[in-house]
């Protein structure tokens, strides 16, 4: 037990994979972009049309980011005690929008419920050889699109993405397909970074603007915990003051 400790606190010698990190880091930017446009319609109540970019962002950034997150599992350690710091931050999540938004922006089973679940469970496959962890992968996302076009009666089988007419929620990231998208970020870890050293040698890390987004990465589930607050807060503010100046 204590060197199970002594090792959890440990500080490692070995570099970080910058571009990973970077990557983290430019999605956890576009969450606060998308949070901060909702925020803007559906709170203060500004509509405004959005370029392109931010749609596909909207559409297809979290994809990426669990894609990601299943590539990031396999260079760390101690994927549980990970995943159960997640759903802890997941379970404040939850309490805190049904205590403070409406029923339609309540999240029940959000990204980092997502997460939590696919990090406490990545030991059942983690020894399987990567070309089994990328058809499991592919069929679960198969399946997940394929429950999303179909409705149920029992209303509590939202976590695996089969929902019950009328289901609405502020934040869904179901377990099917996304645990899917997850495994197959596991598959791509394992392959492409199963020497846990950087793809991009010849880059320059010490970029300013990359230490920036790498810093942004390294951070990303605080800075997801704090920003929705911050930026409601300063919207809130701004707001006020367009109001008294009318």
């Amino acid at each position: 037990m204590k060197e199970f400790f002594s090792g959890l606190f440990k500080k490692k010698n070995t570099r970080r994979i910058w571009e990973l990190d970077a990557f983290r880091g430019l999605c956890i930017i576009g969450v606060v972009i998308v949070h901060a446009v909702f925020d803007i319609r559906e709170l203060f109540g500004f509509y405004f049309r959005t370029p392109a970019w931010f749609d596909w962002i909207q559409m297809y950034g979290g994809i990426l980011f669990v894609i990601l997150s299943g590539v990031c599992v396999t260079l760390g350690h101690h994927h549980i005690i990970r995943g159960a710091v997640v759903a802890v931050c997941a379970m404040i999540i939850t309490l805190v929008t049904c205590l403070l938004f409406d029923k339609s922006l309540h999240i029940w089973f959000g990204v980092l419920h997502l997460l939590a679940f696919c990090m406490l469970t990545y030991g059942i496959y983690r020894k399987l050889p990567w070309p089994a962890i990328l058809a499991i992968g592919v069929a679960f996302a198969a399946l997940g699109i394929w429950f999303s076009t179909i409705t149920v009666e029992n209303p509590y089988l939202f976590p695996l993405g089969l929902t019950a007419k009328g289901f609405t929620a502020g934040d869904y990231f179901p377990i099917f397909p996304h645990l899917g998208y997850f495994m197959i970020g596991v598959a791509g870890g394992k392959t492409l970074y199963k020497d846990k050293v950087t793809l991009f040698k010849k880059v320059n890390d010490r970029n300013p603007v990359i230490r920036f987004f790498s810093f942004i990465g390294r951070h990303s589930l605080l800075i997801y915990m704090v920003h929705q607050p911050l930026v409601y807060g300063i919207l809130f503010l701004v707001s006020r003051l367009f109001a008294g100046a009318n």
